[in-house]
């Protein structure tokens, strides 16, 4: 009913950026919240940012100043503008996102990861 589709993951040096995108397609009725979660190997699955419909925004406490949410309602989609990456960065990104298809139930639903290695 509602798919997420996450893109811009890949190789970069400490210090350099990524743009991550996340597209949610399908019988959406209206995306409520969305967010960005990360899990490294070993640990577990963890918020980066998130932001409402009306584009209020919260971020973990290490990623502030570093990582800006966006998401672009007319298109849902959601964006993770990452800058002064570090190795610690490295993980697999998930998008997740609060949505209302046309048909059943309000659900949270969540992409497939990208994967994100930030080399020292």
């Amino acid at each position: 009913q509602v798919q997420l589709v996450e893109s811009g993951g890949g190789l970069v040096q400490a210090g350099g950026s990524l743009r991550l995108s996340c597209a949610a397609s399908g019988s959406i009725s209206i995306i409520y919240s969305m967010g960005w979660y990360r899990q490294a190997p070993g640990k577990q699955r963890e918020l980066v940012a998130a932001v409402s419909r009306r584009g209020s925004t919260n971020y973990a406490d290490t990623m502030k100043g570093r990582f800006t949410i966006s998401r672009d309602n007319a298109k849902n989609t959601m964006y993770l503008q990452m800058n002064s990456l570090k190795p610690e960065d490295t993980a697999v990104y998930y998008c997740n996102a609060d949505a209302q298809p046309f048909s059943g139930i309000r659900d949270n639903y969540w992409g497939q990861g990208t994967q994100v290695t930030v080399s020292s």
